[in-house]
């Protein structure tokens, strides 16, 4: 077993087995720099053959509160946008099986990287929700990725009013696989890295590939129409910046439909 820790990350290789714990405290907030860490983390498992599972995690707090609000800044949000969905867009391309282990706070940002992966097990009490919407903005990546994944009037439910629902309620909903007590949630997890672990690391990496033939055309351009219109569009509201500045500035915003 290999462990090497980053800023932000802890990254353990117990091959075919990879983990990627995301270590931000307090909750694990994903800022550029731990965005272009995992980048690097996932770029170098990518290239090794002996690895063929890859488990994201957090901590028993969360697993991630989600994106920094305040890389959602016009000034920043480009470099933000583009480090984050080039962290997601590997997340979808890879050839190995991903699994999340999801505890505590699964929102916004993290709540995606956690909906893109292939397995996820979740904590009956983890609390997950796409808040962007009260924030002026909203998930470029959910907007494409949930449609899919737990269908159109579920997904427009959770974006459009951004309200949280619990483990139990993502399985139910199908934006998860199983949820279990959270002292339970690592059994799940070992559980299905045994069965894994059983299998051809080549027939899952082109069963993944057959699975997301379809979806994946969609997720592209799906993703890449998300991003202009957030760019082009909702960047230059003045509904866009209250949000985000009401939101630091600790008080309600003043929506004014601009």
């Amino acid at each position: 077993m290999l462990i090497t820790s980053t800023t932000r990350l802890k990254v353990e290789f117990s091959p075919p087995i990879a983990r990627i714990a995301l270590h931000n405290p307090p909750l694990n907030v994903i800022d550029v720099p731990m965005m272009q860490e995992m980048q690097q983390a996932l770029d170098e498992i990518e290239a090794r053959s002996d690895i063929a599972v890859i488990v994201f995690e957090g901590d028993e707090r969360a697993f991630s509160a989600g994106v920094d609000i305040k890389a959602h800044v016009p000034e920043q949000v480009h470099e933000m946008l583009a480090a984050f969905h080039s962290v997601i867009r590997a997340i979808v391309a890879s050839r190995k099986v991903t699994i999340a282990a999801v505890r505590g706070a699964c929102l916004g940002g993290g709540a995606e990287l956690a909906a893109v992966c292939d397995l996820v097990y979740t904590a009956r009490d983890a609390t997950w929700g796409f808040p962007e919407i009260k924030l002026g903005c909203y998930p470029p990546v959910a907007s494409v990725a949930l449609p899919a994944l737990i269908g159109l009037k579920r997904a427009s439910e959770l974006i459009l009013t951004g309200r949280q629902v619990s483990g139990d309620e993502v399985v139910a909903i199908g934006l998860a696989n199983r949820s279990a007590r959270d002292e339970e949630l690592d059994g799940i997890v070992q559980e299905t890295l045994r069965e894994l672990r059983e299998l051809s690391p080549a027939a899952l990496a082109h069963a993944k590939k057959a699975i997301y033939g379809w979806d994946a055309i969609h997720f592209d351009k799906g993703l890449a129409r998300a991003e202009k219109i957030y760019f082009e569009e909702l960047i230059s509201t003045a509904d866009a910046r209250e949000g985000i500045m009401a939101f630091l500035e600790k008080r309600p915003p003043k929506w004014t439909g601009k």
